[in-house]
């Protein structure tokens, strides 16, 4: 379900086959980077392939961000559909996640991260 690299000290996550990020999969996906989130302060969500995210799919990016903050790490996400970012603007959480629009954008942002 999800491929787990690093790259340049950094945790990347995107998903191997999937393209839908719904009710069936949110729980066990929140567990898993939250997980990562306890060895690593500085992960990457690629959303890449993803062309559909429902209300459990927000849910666990959004406890993971809040796993994230609550333990002072990073959480960015990168890679977002057209259709999908639609969903993310219209429910406003461009404002609250760090987006960026490639994985390798996403990286070079760290250089600005503390």
């Amino acid at each position: 379900m999800l491929e787990i690299k690093n790259v340049n000290n950094i945790v990347v996550a995107s998903f191997t086959e999937e393209k839908r990020f719904n009710a069936v999969i949110s729980q066990d996906v929140k567990n898993h980077l939250n997980g990562v989130l306890e060895k690593n302060d500085k992960l990457i969500f690629d959303l890449g392939g993803i062309t559909f995210i429902d209300s459990s799919g927000f849910g666990a990016m959004l406890s993971v961000y809040k796993h994230a903050k609550k333990n002072n790490c990073n959480f960015k996400l990168c890679n977002i559909s057209e259709e999908v970012f639609e969903l993310v603007k219209l429910m406003q959480l461009h404002n609250v996640f760090d987006i960026h629009t490639s994985l390798a954008e996403c990286i070079n942002s760290f250089a600005f991260t503390k």
